[in-house]
């Protein structure tokens, strides 16, 4: 009876607090709390063995949801900054990623929520840890992407950080690279981002963008400049022919980000121009 390993062990009793199981030789508890289903004395079932606060053997029922033979999705439930991320491993029990192992950047370390693609470790005194799957170990879930994925949004989760930028494995098993140039700012390890595909590599693996189309973009300085309207009763001294240094002076757009902005806006039915003035589109009839 080891800690981290599953055996086939006989109901050998039943108390008030739970059961006590054995293999013909040795004894274990089997706690209520860690009891599933009915069971009843001489059934025959399976168990995992975990180590307690007091460094006892016991028996849970309870399926583990990696181990130190497999690797797996597990969420992130807190995060303790000197010692690492604690992790849902299935058990009553959580288990901790080291923060020997999470990245050097606190800010990027992941969140409550997040997920990491782990494997289960057994120390020397039967403590539960989690180690984090190499990139050769998480290399046969990819699959090839193809060139339809080109322009695509996509989501993936960031499961590998280098200085260039952030590795991500998607849902469908592709494996995209976010370059820092196309982000403005760092996801977090562990962390659902979505994307826009810039690149289909030859090798079948995707290039990542964070960044927003050049049409989405433009609506950040629209917002900006409809928000100053709104400050103002839906009516603003400025138009497509203002000075771009009183543009500037206003609103930090260069004339032309600010033309493309309005023009955005007018498109949108939102503003309307007349005498060097811009407007709500709803004061038109007033």
């Amino acid at each position: 009876m080891m800690p981290g390993t599953f055996a086939i062990l006989t109901i050998d009793e039943k108390v008030d607090y739970g059961y006590f199981l054995t293999d013909g030789d040795e004894r274990v508890l089997l706690h209520k709390s860690e009891v599933i289903g009915e069971i009843e004395v001489g059934e025959k079932i399976e168990v995992f063995f975990v180590i307690d606060a007091q460094e006892r053997l016991y028996a849970t029922m309870k399926k583990p949801l990696i181990t130190d033979q497999s690797y797996g999705w597990v969420e992130v439930v807190d995060v303790v900054d000197d010692m690492g991320a604690f992790v849902d491993i299935g058990l009553s029990k959580d288990a901790l990623v080291a923060m020997d192992h999470l990245p050097f950047l606190r800010e990027v370390w992941p969140k409550p929520g997040d997920k990491l693609y782990c494997t289960l470790k057994v120390s020397g005194n039967g403590r539960f840890f989690v180690r984090l799957a190499t990139e050769e170990i998480v290399e046969p879930l990819f699959k090839d992407a193809d060139r339809s994925l080109f322009n695509k949004e996509i989501s993936g989760t960031v499961y590998r950080m280098i200085v260039a930028g952030s590795f991500i494995l998607t849902e469908e098993g592709y494996k995209g690279f976010i370059h820092s140039s196309q982000r403005t700012v760092e996801p977090r390890l562990g962390e659902t981002v979505t994307g826009r595909v810039i690149d289909v590599k030859e090798d079948g693996t995707l290039n990542v963008s964070l960044l927003p189309r050049k049409h989405e973009a433009l609506s950040g300085d629209a917002e900006r400049i409809y928000g100053y309207m709104q400050e103002r009763g839906g009516a603003m001294p400025f138009n497509d022919k203002s000075d771009p240094d009183d543009i500037y002076e206003r609103f930090e757009l260069s004339k032309g980000a600010f033309k493309r902005a309005l023009g955005h806006l007018m498109k949108n039915g939102r503003v309307y121009q007349k005498d060097g003035w811009t407007y709500f589109k709803e004061q038109q009839d007033q």
